[in-house]
């Protein structure tokens, strides 16, 4: 079988390659999974660069989190699957259900366990659910950890998103496009920023009902909250300390910001904004399997489709780091290992 490793210590693209092994057996409570297309997430870049919590890998390191796929064989004692069901990975291999909590066990796609990038791969049989029936593999393997977390972020707080709520997301990446749908789906109002007038299209066409080009609007928070009718509901913050005084100055009375991005470093990140307002922040960390088969049903039930930018085969995978760090990205990045039969 092949699979793409990033090396013991490495800090870059050239620190990864294609390798071609024999397939392990699943061993007790494990199952052996045919992966047939995965998606590429921020986090993927930094732990491939060596920034990932804990630093460079401290082992060879098959990555990637997210990946779907159909169940071949099935080890000792597995109850619940069968050979031939269509599964999906799930980020954190322990966290059935609940809140946030440190037995949440290891994240595919960094030490210590296993990775997704591979035609074959062993993972206990509880740390993967069925996949949504309504989606190609490719459309499948985008929500592990982006839809997943966009689901965190929008309907697992004190207040869910809902009829008569607004939304503000930031940017076309794939968190902030699964949660515009999401919303759209749960019936809310939502605000989406870009400084891409094309993108604005095309995330108007996916349903936002207003959005705000933050390069020709530098006080975009200010423009959200007069968007919104004095202040946005739920923000879906990805940019990190960069952008975060603008969710503040967006956020509304009794508001929340879902904290999830690290993408800009530098910023103000004072959080006296919020006081005023009785806002609060709370930080999102991806989510749960229920998370996970809650966020499945309801694609199902909306026919919701997530955004697949560009799909790149299994061979030309470092290209899909490439593009997936470009500029150009809109929603997703998947590799294709063999695709739909």
């Amino acid at each position: 079988m092949l699979r793409w490793v990033i090396s013991e210590g490495g800090d870059s693209l050239d620190d990864m390659r294609l390798d071609k092994i024999e397939p392990d057996s699943p061993g007790p409570g494990e199952v052996l999974v045919r992966v047939r297309a995965c998606s590429l997430n921020y986090r993927d870049q930094a732990i491939m660069t060596g920034n990932y919590f804990g630093g460079r890998v401290y082992r060879d390191q098959v990555p990637l989190s997210d990946g779907v796929g159909e169940i071949v064989e099935l080890g000792e004692g597995v109850t619940g699957f069968s050979v031939g069901d269509r599964v999906s990975s799930t980020f954190f291999m322990d966290w059935e259900d609940g809140l946030p909590n440190p037995a949440a066990g290891p994240a595919l796609g960094a030490p210590p366990a296993p990775g997704m990038l591979q035609e074959l791969v062993v993972l206990p049989a509880h740390a993967l659910i069925p996949m949504a029936k309504s989606l190609s593999f490719e459309q499948a393997a985008c929500l592990p950890c982006a839809g997943v977390t966009a689901w965190n972020a929008l309907m697992e707080g004190p207040r869910k998103v809902g009829p008569g709520r607004s939304v503000l997301v930031l940017g076309t990446g794939g968190v902030s496009l699964l949660a515009l749908q999401i919303a759209k789906a749960a019936g809310a109002t939502v605000i989406a920023t870009s400084s891409s007038d094309e993108k604005l299209e095309r995330v108007r066409a996916l349903g936002a009902d207003h959005t705000i080009n933050y390069r020709e609007t530098p006080d975009w928070g200010a423009r959200a909250a007069e968007l919104s009718g004095g202040g946005v509901d739920h923000v879906v913050e990805v940019g990190g300390a960069g952008t975060l005084a603008q969710s503040i100055a967006a956020v509304g009375f009794n508001g929340e910001i879902a904290l999830i991005g690290v993408l800009t470093r530098a910023g103000d990140t004072s959080p006296h904004g919020l006081m005023l307002k009785g806002a609060s922040i709370r930080g999102i960390f991806v989510g749960s399997h229920k998370m996970a088969r809650d966020l499945n049903d309801l694609i199902d039930r909306h026919n919701i489709e997530p955004v697949v930018d560009r799909v790149f085969p299994v061979e030309k995978a470092l290209d899909a780091y490439r593009y997936q760090a470009s500029p150009d990205l809109f929603g997703k990045v998947v590799i294709s290992l063999n695709g739909d039969e």
